[in-house]
């Protein structure tokens, strides 16, 4: 319990700017509903005259877009691009701080497994995207009612917004994934930006091509707020693929961890 507590006031720093970036972004981005809402027609005319390969690429649906959970939609796609980030960040650190720290010989002289090791960094990690996670849902419930146009339901809001901690936890895992196989990790954040951006880039992809089978290679399509929307429920076999992952990330982790030659030089 104190190597929890320890690294999540190591973290704390972080978790706090980054649940402040996901808030600030959410209620700029639903300040700018009111003024769609009322250009409504204007508006998709406007977007009715661009290349609907560039409406898929970047999230837009004409049909929704000048509603409340159409637009939350759209500009959710974004959201959960800076939140997969943090994760990524978050997993990637937590492990491999040891060694950039040159802490990892010292830490292992303790009265403490590995096993004990990863699991503590694991649930200091989960608390910190759960903090994130509760105030960025308060947040964007609170600015939704406050500028919506007319009666939602806020069940499937939920559901969308809680999409967030989903992509989250496959990014984290994937974080501590490449935490173990990477033996020394001079910095995080080139190889946090790089894979996030290169799944989100490839769902673009997807998304322009009308190509489903790229869904499953990019957990940014595992949830589709236009499938929520239309069917108040997460599609089954990206739900199961998501948590495969997590799952099976974690058990490399750990299986690696322990058996790693680790060194604080």
């Amino acid at each position: 319990m104190n190597m929890v507590l320890h690294e999540l006031k190591a973290y704390r720093k972080s978790t706090i700017l980054w649940t402040c970036a996901l808030v600030a972004m959410v209620v700029l981005l639903l300040s700018m509903f009111p003024t769609f809402a009322r250009d409504a027609d204007q508006f998709k005319s406007l977007l009715q005259t661009m290349p609907e390969a560039v409406l898929k690429a970047v999230g837009v649906q004409i049909e929704t877009i000048t509603s409340i959970l159409g637009f939350y939609a759209y500009v959710f796609m974004y959201i959960s691009l800076c939140g997969a980030i943090q994760a990524m960040n978050l997993g990637t650190s937590i492990l491999s701080k040891e060694l950039r720290e040159k802490t990892a010989d010292f830490l292992l002289t303790k009265p403490v497994t590995r096993t004990q090791i990863v699991t503590s960094k694991l649930l200091a990690a989960l608390i910190s995207l759960l903090i994130t996670n509760v105030i960025y849902l308060a947040a964007s419930t609170i600015m939704v009612l406050a500028v919506k146009n007319g009666d939602f339901e806020i069940s499937k809001l939920m559901m969308i917004s809680v999409t967030l901690f989903f992509i989250q936890l496959i990014f984290m895992a994937l974080g501590f994934f490449v935490s173990v196989l990477v033996l020394k990790i001079k910095s995080v954040l080139p190889i946090s930006l790089g894979t996030v951006f290169a799944f989100f880039i490839i769902g673009m992809l997807g998304a322009t091509t009308g190509d489903g089978a790229i869904r499953y290679f990019t957990p940014f399509k595992y949830f589709d707020p236009a499938y929520i929307m239309q069917h108040a429920s997460y599609e089954g076999p990206f739900l199961w693929l998501g948590l495969g992952i997590v799952m099976a990330a974690i058990v490399i982790s750990y299986v690696v961890y322990r058996k790693r030659d680790i060194h604080a030089v």
